[in-house]
């Protein structure tokens, strides 16, 4: 299975404006130098998704290596869990694969900013018996499954997006996430954008009031029991469905090509919006135009506290994003050209 998370040093010029910003907003969290602090012993607490967890546990790993006196504690929450530590001034770092909603910072007790870490999709997994191994979906035929409208893999909508294969008559068994994951947000704001309807009746949130199916903590179990339940269909972050033996679906994006989600699929949705980008990076990416965007990509984010903590601790937190944002990323690209070498499973 090919890496999902995609270094913002793999999508060309506009990751160095990416990184350069994130670095000048890390930097200005500092509040004392580096010369005026002593390197007392430090744990730091970051909450956030599992999506990127693996990810930012090697990074915390790699960085205590080179900073002894600073260790890296990651706890995998979930995103809206996260989000509410940081804006209620728990913990010195979060992170979630969802922009904060703007009513929420506004009525935050403290400050945060959202710097993007890296660049993930998420795949819609499904298990069909037979020949099926290559079924094409769009986010209208999506967006009727997660409302129940859709109910049988042989329906006429799905029939007509995949003419080539016969599609059994097997009742479609949907499952999804529980409330406050980032995977629901991106997922949703897709579906928002190509359906109305769903867009009213369950909209657009990392809590979506979902009509339908069975619900989910964590990815791994959703993925194994859409393996063991015929006719199920789920959506997760591609890499926690690597060993799940599962087919994934190829997703109708903007220009009307039917895509598999790669890393190059995905590095191309940021290649498609750096036009559109300014200084804004909490930007929806979902349905992004090109030929070859995979269409369900997001940033996922840190939420980093601006508030006047413990001196020591702000100047700690700089000093990780800092390295983030230099080493941590090409750490992220070795990690990436390791996967590209390893074979399928």
């Amino acid at each position: 299975m090919r890496k999902t998370f995609v270094p913002l040093s793999t999508v060309g010029a506009w990751a160095a404006v990416l990184s350069l910003t994130a670095i000048l907003l890390a930097t200005s969290l500092a509040i004392l130098s580096a010369d005026s602090l002593a390197q007392d012993q430090m744990v730091l607490v970051t909450t956030g998704s599992t999506m990127p967890e693996p990810l930012y546990m090697l990074w915390g790993d790699e960085y205590h290596k080179l900073h002894s006196e600073t260790q890296v504690r990651y706890l995998p929450v979930g995103t809206s869990e996260s989000a509410k530590n940081v804006l209620s001034g728990a913990g010195d770092l979060g992170g979630g694969d969802a922009p904060i909603p703007e009513k929420q910072l506004k009525e935050a007790a403290h400050a945060a900013v959202e710097l993007p870490t890296v660049l993930v999709g998420i795949a819609v997994f499904y298990n069909v018996p037979g020949n099926a191994t290559s079924i094409r979906l769009s986010g209208p035929v999506l967006a009727d499954i997660y409302l129940g409208k859709t109910t049988s893999w042989n329906d006429p909508e799905i029939a007509r997006l995949n003419p080539d294969g016969k599609l059994p008559d097997l009742p479609i068994k949907v499952l999804h996430r529980t409330n406050g994951k980032g995977s629901n947000y991106i997922f949703s704001d897709f579906l928002s954008k190509l359906s109305p309807e769903f867009r009213a009746k369950v909209g657009k949130n990392d809590s979506p009031k979902w009509p339908v199916g069975a619900a989910f903590s964590r990815c791994q179990d959703l993925l194994a029991t859409a393996a063991k339940t015929s006719g199920a269909i789920g959506y997760a972050e591609l890499r926690c469905g690597e060993k799940s033996g599962l087919s994934i679906a190829l997703i109708r994006n903007a220009a009307g090509e039917f895509v598999n989600p790669s890393t190059k699929s995905i590095s191309d949705v940021a290649l498609a919006m750096e036009s559109k980008m300014t200084d804004d990076f909490r930007a929806s990416l979902t349905n992004a135009p090109g030929k070859e965007s995979y269409p369900i990509v997001s940033f996922t984010w840190f939420y980093v506290p601006v508030h006047r903590q413990d001196l020591q601790r702000s100047h700690a937190v700089k000093e990780y994003l800092s390295w983030v944002y230099a080493s941590g990323q090409e750490i992220a690209q070795a990690q990436f050209a390791h996967r590209l070498m390893s074979p399928a499973p």
